[in-house]
């Protein structure tokens, strides 16, 4: 049942119209594409997409990364490169934050979720990436896409230590964010 409402929210008109296209650097190199959820998501997803128009996730780092679990980026306030590394996860951007817009969805590998603190509405600008299934997830956070190439290069961006995940040293880098149509 979850895998048909992650291919009928897939394969749904408009949902699957926007994407992203993130160029990754550092450890790992390619481009991952994202096929965004708007109908799932509609808030979370035009938050993303004007973030990326803007240039804002542009040379982003990947701060938080948990081998088998996912991998965490989206601070545009503290993430970019040349930031304070230390402070990387604890931003956001200058626009508010978002109410959830919990659906169905499960967290499998390759589905992009919102980041957000204890607070479910508040989400804002950091999102992650599953490498694999996360079914404690379902339901408590916001699915907002799913990975439709390069999962290779996801699986290649260099993991954190210790269990928060965080990243020692030259961290993966959002070198471009693109939004596709």
């Amino acid at each position: 049942m979850r895998k048909l409402a992650v291919l009928l929210a897939l394969t749904a008109g408009p949902a699957a119209a926007t994407g992203l296209e993130i160029d990754v650097a550092g450890q790992a190199n390619g481009t991952i594409k994202i096929d965004l959820l708007e109908e799932v998501a509609p808030n979370h997803v035009e938050q993303i997409t004007a973030l990326a128009r803007e240039g804002a996730y542009d040379g982003v780092m990947f701060h938080r990364v948990i081998d088998g679990f996912m991998a965490q980026t989206g601070d545009v306030e503290f993430g970019g490169e040349g930031g304070d590394a230390a402070m990387a996860g604890m931003g956001g951007s200058e626009r508010d934050d978002l109410e959830a817009e919990f659906s169905d969805i499960p967290f499998e590998r390759g589905t992009v979720g919102m980041a957000r603190s204890q607070d479910p509405n508040s989400a804002n600008s950091q999102f992650f990436i599953m490498f694999a299934p996360g079914d404690f997830l379902n339901g408590q956070y916001t699915v907002v896409g799913q990975v439709t190439e390069g999962l290779e290069v996801l699986d290649a961006i260099k993991r954190g230590e210790g269990p928060n995940g965080a990243v020692i040293g030259e961290p993966d880098v959002m070198r471009e964010v693109r939004v596709t149509e």
